[in-house]
């Protein structure tokens, strides 16, 4: 890996990065950052909050003529301002809910605001002895205030406020303040409201837990996407790597300690001004390079390559107008194409033997190009090349995968060889 190039620092980890911080947003209720565009706690939050503003609009509205007639036996003052209060603080909790801001904050007001009223309401009567005639119109609003207190309040607490408001109210009902009802009828009414209130807080909890569970799961792929990215843009810096160690640097020493004769102590020069301009080029690669080449220039340069190898290559070129390739992977099908041809160069022929050979250039049905290197020499078996033996796998076949091409060898001992680069890949089952 060159130095001071640490992994996925190249297109593929930077644009991994860009894209988890795309992908996240502030939670404008909740507070932390939360996946975009999600199934999520924030929307939960929302549909929650709204659904309990509007619901307790209706119910405010159905409360209010019975708190009108109620009116003439309340103190007139404080009987006007319980009402005021909790009309006002419902009122923030329809603000809060449309603008996403201050919602807990809001319900836990209109919770507290009912529990106060409620404890207050025998205290608030012009004649505590009298007998109330029907339910105080507080009862309308007990619905509202549980279900805030499950928006507001953390579940611990919010199930203590769903069960204490209840029997609050009940109590409040047996006095004669509140209609003095008997036993039987103030305890269904406190159990109707515990239940009520018990099934808002679970369906809002449940809600919560798995909005919550969606969230975890979006962020862990969002971060397992990420590193999965990195560990590709790692492993291509690591084939593009060892390619260039193998082709430019050991090729090159092979070439020199092979050279017996001014053609092949030329091509051994040639070789090693080759490798350093790819190791210098390899350092300074920009980040993100979308520019592409056209594939006349790509095939001039295989010919290049072609002319300079000691060994004579029977060209076969179809002029393709319009075709351009991304650099990355006119410079991957270059570096295999010259690759393929010094490996037949080295090894298709014997001392007492000289093959024939073939590099064919032309496009293919997928908007693409073929290049095709292919010999009539001595051959080898590729289920028995050495792992260790970098030229095949990696300079040629991983080179070019990642790259977004693919790579077909067809050799036999004693047959010749045939490389295939294709690119984009061939489909799998497309025949031979």
């Amino acid at each position: 890996m060159p130095a001071g190039k640490p992994a996925g620092s190249g297109p593929l980890g930077s644009t991994a990065a860009h894209s988890d911080a795309e992908l996240l947003d502030s939670d404008p209720i909740v507070g932390p950052k939360q996946p975009r565009n999600p199934i999520s706690r924030t929307r939960i939050e929302v549909v929650a909050s709204r659904s309990v503003a509007g619901v307790g609009v209706v119910f405010a509205l159905q409360a209010m003529p019975i708190m009108l007639a109620q009116a003439p036996v309340r103190v007139p003052v404080m009987g006007l301002l319980a009402p005021l209060l909790l009309g006002l603080s419902l009122a923030a909790v329809v603000v809060a809910a449309v603008t996403k801001v201050g919602v807990r904050a809001s319900a836990g007001t209109v919770a507290m605001l009912y529990l106060a009223a409620l404890l207050a309401w025998p205290m608030l009567m012009r004649d505590p002895a009298a007998v109330l005639d029907g339910k105080p119109w507080l009862w309308y609003m007990c619905t509202i205030a549980t279900a805030c207190a499950a928006l507001a309040f953390p579940v611990f607490w919010a199930v203590i406020y769903t069960v204490v408001v209840p029997i609050v109210y009940g109590v409040v009902r047996s006095t004669p303040s509140g209609g003095d009802a008997d036993v039987l009828l103030s305890s269904l009414d406190t159990v109707y409201a515990i239940i009520l209130g018990q099934v808002i807080l679970i369906i809002i909890f449940m809600l919560r837990q798995t909005a919550l569970a969606v969230d975890n799961a979006q962020t862990n792929a969002l971060h397992q996407y990420g590193n999965a990215v990195r560990q590709h843009a790692t492993e291509v810096e690591r084939v593009q790597v060892d390619s260039i160690v193998h082709d430019s640097v050991l090729a090159t020493f092979l070439a020199a300690a092979a050279a017996g004769s001014p053609k092949a102590a030329e091509l051994a020069s040639g070789m090693a001004s080759d490798a350093l301009t790819r190791l210098n080029d390899a350092a300074i690669v920009p980040a993100g390079d979308d520019s592409t080449v056209a594939f006349s220039e790509l095939s001039a340069q295989i010919r290049a390559a072609a002319d300079r190898l000691p060994v004579p290559f029977t060209v076969d070129e179809c002029e393709i107008d319009g075709l351009r390739l991304p650099v990355h992977a006119s410079e991957a099908i270059l570096a295999a194409s010259v690759q393929a041809m010094v490996n037949s160069a080295q090894h298709a022929g014997t001392p007492s033997f000289e093959p024939d050979r073939a590099l064919t250039m032309s496009g293919n049905a997928r908007g693409g190009c073929t290049i095709t290197i292919a010999d009539t020499g001595v051959g080898f078996d590729p289920e028995l090349v050495p792992a260790e033996r970098l030229g095949l796998r990696i300079s040629i076949q991983d080179r070019v995968a990642s790259a977004g091409g693919s790579v077909r060898v067809r050799a036999g001992v004693g047959r010749g060889t045939t490389i295939t680069i294709e690119w984009p890949p061939a489909q799998k089952g497309r025949p031979e």
